[in-house]
């Protein structure tokens, strides 16, 4: 299967351009604006993984630095920053795939600044939001002050957790994701940490676990209207 791979820049209003790649298979039918986490960036080894897995599945991506990434600044940017990027992000990810249902979410701090984007005001175009880990809270300090924003989102949203995330007690996210109804859908991967690595004694493998995730995404996907 062919799939057409870019190089761009990706400009942000007030702030300056930053890297992209758009991976495009030949048969796309829908667009995934998958931002990364915050220790990571759009290069890192587990977002080639992601995007190559979704192009095999119909499914491509647009990543992108966030700015504090593209310039090798240790400390995430302040919302504000990381919201304007997520905006213009969407709005190229539509220019640059016109006519492909248009998805938008990814890693952890990504997925997070996303929902937050939408809950302040709805990214054009955008007919749902997947989680790829949502950090419901930092390491070993459980609480929901994170999710208070989802109530706001008023798209379907998916989310992806493994049932070992160290940054996602399953037992404080399922009440919050209870009280948003059918706009929220959670698929636990047996096992699975917060970069849905498994242990070796769980009988199967990392890629088998991302496969998991990848395949529920995909069927996600193509169920939204």
């Amino acid at each position: 299967m062919a799939v057409k791979t870019q190089e761009l820049k990706l400009d942000i209003e007030r702030v300056g351009p930053v890297s992209a790649i758009l991976m495009q298979p030949a048969n796309a039918r829908a667009c995934y604006v998958l931002a990364h986490g915050a220790g990571t960036d759009m290069r890192h080894a587990s977002m080639d993984k992601i995007a190559l897995g979704l192009s095999e599945r119909g499914i491509a991506t647009f990543r992108f630095n966030f700015p504090y990434m593209e310039n090798k600044q240790g400390r995430p940017d302040q919302p504000a920053v990381a919201h304007a990027t997520i905006r213009a992000a969407v709005e190229e990810g539509a220019r640059l795939c016109p006519g492909l249902k248009l998805i938008a979410g990814g890693k952890s701090f990504g997925g997070r600044m996303t929902s937050q984007a939408e809950a302040k005001a709805p990214l054009p175009n955008v007919k749902g939001l997947a989680f790829l880990g949502f950090p419901l809270h930092a390491d070993k300090k459980p609480s929901i002050e994170r999710a208070e924003h989802l109530a706001r989102v008023e798209i379907p949203m998916l989310f992806l957790q493994g049932t070992r995330d160290g940054l996602a007690d399953l037992g404080l996210l399922k009440p919050v994701l209870a009280k948003l109804g059918t706009r929220a859908m959670l698929h636990e991967i047996e096992g699975a940490d917060h970069s849905f690595a498994v242990l070796k004694k769980s009988g199967r493998t990392n890629d088998e676990a991302l496969a998991e995730v990848l395949d529920t995404l995909a069927t996600w996907i193509d169920q939204l209207a």
